[in-house]
């Protein structure tokens, strides 16, 4: 049964992941008025498989002054925690890998795992331009991981659990905790972007000044694993806030539990890439600036105001 519901999360992911790429191609397409992938099947929906293809039979291709095995382990270690991390998403009341009690924790500690692999792709290329881009990864997602865990808390003191789970039945219960947590939402929303490395956050690969950063010297199947695993992670960020604030699977029964949650969570996908293609990338001092001194500051006192409710009440 194990062995089942990895696969199935597995096929779910990858289905997904190339849906997402058509999706954002369109998106960007719609607000920059570019056509985007028009040849391919209908719509161009053909056009990510072919895409795909190209990067398994492209040449793979190592420097060689690159630390080979270093270089050779990074796309594993960053596709590794973007897998793991599903086991407990709560797809539905009974569609879950694993209900753990600290499934908030689990989410934190798994997902730390991307900035050593960045780290590693970044420093075992031998080329200045990753390694820079490999040390901004791993400032930004750093800093950025504090507000996070900051609004994870809050949603589980409201939720009185730390079970995924557990917070959709708590929200079931009372209501969305969107209504609730509005300033713990937008801490987590900017949080999450800019840890998964999204525009206007983009600032790891920022082609325009470090030729893609971390991944400059990758090629093929590997550079297309990095690839993934970004859209992977896109669409568990987006599950998540689906999950933490907007009750997750719940709702009206002429819908299954899985279409709500899947339906929840492509809205805060179109949300991403609707900021992500409408404003431009922030410069590194804006970051550091919008995390330390605002959405930190944010998430504490949203902590405070929440323990004086959930006293209260």
């Amino acid at each position: 049964m194990a062995v089942l519901k990895g696969v199935a999360v597995l096929t779910f992911l990858l289905l997904n992941v190339l849906f997402l790429i058509w999706l954002e191609r369109k998106v960007a397409g719609r607000i920059q008025r570019r056509p985007g992938p028009m040849h391919h099947g209908p719509q161009g929906i053909f056009q990510t498989l072919f895409d795909a293809l190209k990067l398994v039979i492209k040449e793979d291709i190592i420097p060689s002054q690159a630390d080979k095995w270093v270089f050779i382990t990074a796309p594993l270690v960053m596709i590794a925690p973007a897998l793991m991390i599903w086991v407990v998403m709560p797809f539905g009341p009974d569609l879950i890998a694993r209900d753990l009690n600290v499934g908030l924790l689990y989410v934190s500690a798994v997902s730390s795992f991307s900035i050593l692999a960045l780290i590693m792709a970044g420093w075992s290329s031998n080329n200045k331009w990753s390694t820079l881009g490999a040390m901004r990864s791993a400032a930004q997602m750093i800093s950025y991981e504090i507000p996070l865990g900051l609004a994870l808390v809050a949603v589980g003191m409201l939720a009185g659990t730390l079970s995924l789970k557990g917070i959709v039945e708590a929200q079931q219960e009372r209501t969305w905790f969107l209504l609730l947590q509005p300033l713990g939402f937008l801490v987590f929303i900017v949080a999450a972007t800019a840890e998964i490395n999204r525009a206007p956050f983009n600032l790891p690969e920022a082609e325009s000044e470090l030729v893609a950063g971390f991944n400059t010297e990758y090629s093929g199947f590997r550079w297309g694993v990095f690839f993934v695993a970004e859209y992977a992670n896109l669409l568990f960020m987006a599950g998540m806030a689906a999950t933490l604030f907007l009750g997750g699977w719940s709702g009206p029964a002429f819908l299954p539990p899985f279409l709500w949650w899947l339906l929840k969570t492509y809205l805060f996908v179109f949300l991403i890439m609707w900021v992500g293609w409408t404003l431009p990338r922030i410069r590194v001092d804006q970051l550091m600036e919008l995390g330390w001194k605002f959405l930190i500051p944010v998430g504490l006192a949203n902590i405070a105001l929440t323990g004086v409710f959930v006293i209260l009440t």
